[in-house]
């Protein structure tokens, strides 16, 4: 019975990527009114999170930053429902890649890459990148995810993160892909969101950000160090509904030599600064929590 909903479920997914962007973007406006005006959904944590953030900020400023925040999740859920069954003529008309081709130099030289990000715009759209690739068509691009408990939506961003080109890896699996393309010499780029909440037992550090301090995962950091990673930001803008721009910013191309834990702490930097450029762009639902009494004493720099 389960798999059986869970096959409709999808299905209806697959009828809606197939509506064009004008009748997603509807839809989407009504979203808004679901999920903002009647369902409130998460809208106390949002408020807390954007106060702390910017706490200089009017009543009024916050609640247009709220409104924003809300618009463009919707516009997100049903923007990544189209990647299902979007050409790619038509998804590289609403997403633009810039720097990209720094990471085929790295290829040419025999390094393997890195793209570290944050829950900022529409990520899901990143793994679309191989697409643009000139010299190194076969190279794997892929993001390193956590499975979700639900199993529908765990199945839904498998079938659209394949749809654009991308390989999904969990977590705990990623060092053993990683080993292996090394092996086989196969060019690889893997995206890390994070900016994850990582339980008071999973976090190695803390950090200010967006005006509290929070724990981190350092782990991303460690996987690119061990494999000598070429490691690039991932800066994105929006300039109109529907189109994103992502800007690959060199970070390092020698993570080794860089002091434990600076590359974690550069990462938080450049995306606070992208938050506070654009915030309805960030996911302020389910950013990390305050950092425990216990974690900051053990765990800060």
């Amino acid at each position: 019975m389960r798999k059986a909903i869970q096959g409709l479920a999808l299905a209806a997914f697959y009828l809606m990527s197939l509506l064009p962007y004008r009748a997603l973007y509807a839809l989407s406006d009504f979203l808004y009114v679901i999920v903002y005006r009647l369902v409130r959904y998460r809208l106390s944590t949002v408020r807390r999170n954007m106060a702390a953030a910017f706490p200089d900020d009017t009543a009024d400023g916050l609640r247009r930053t709220e409104q924003g925040f809300y618009r463009w999740m919707c516009d997100y859920f049903v923007e990544t429902v189209k990647l299902m069954t979007v050409p790619h003529d038509e998804l590289f008309r609403r997403a633009e890649f810039r720097g990209a081709e720094a990471v085929e130099d790295c290829f040419d030289r025999g390094q393997a890459c890195a793209a570290i990000l944050g829950h900022y715009g529409n990520w899901e759209l990143l793994t679309a990148i191989g697409l643009t690739f000139r010299r190194h068509k076969e190279a794997v691009v892929g993001l390193v995810y956590t499975p979700l408990n639900n199993k529908t939506l765990d199945r839904l961003f498998i079938k659209i993160r394949q749809n654009t080109g991308g390989v999904c890896v969990p977590k705990q699996d990623i060092l053993r892909y990683l080993v292996e393309f090394r092996r086989q010499n196969l060019m690889n780029i893997f995206g890390y969101v994070a900016d994850q909440m990582p339980d008071g037992q999973a976090a190695q550090l803390g950090l200010d950000f967006l005006g509290r301090r929070v724990p981190v995962f350092t782990g991303a950091e460690k996987l690119m160090r061990k494999m000598g990673n070429a490691v690039f930001y991932i800066d994105v803008e929006r300039p109109a509904r529907g189109k994103y721009v992502f800007t690959f910013v060199p970070l390092t191309a020698d993570p080794e030599a860089m002091p434990e834990h600076e590359l974690t702490r550069r990462f938080f930097d450049m995306l606070e600064r992208s938050v506070r450029r654009d915030p309805s762009l960030y996911l302020w639902t389910h950013m990390p929590s305050r950092l425990s009494l216990k974690t900051k004493k053990n765990n800060t720099i």
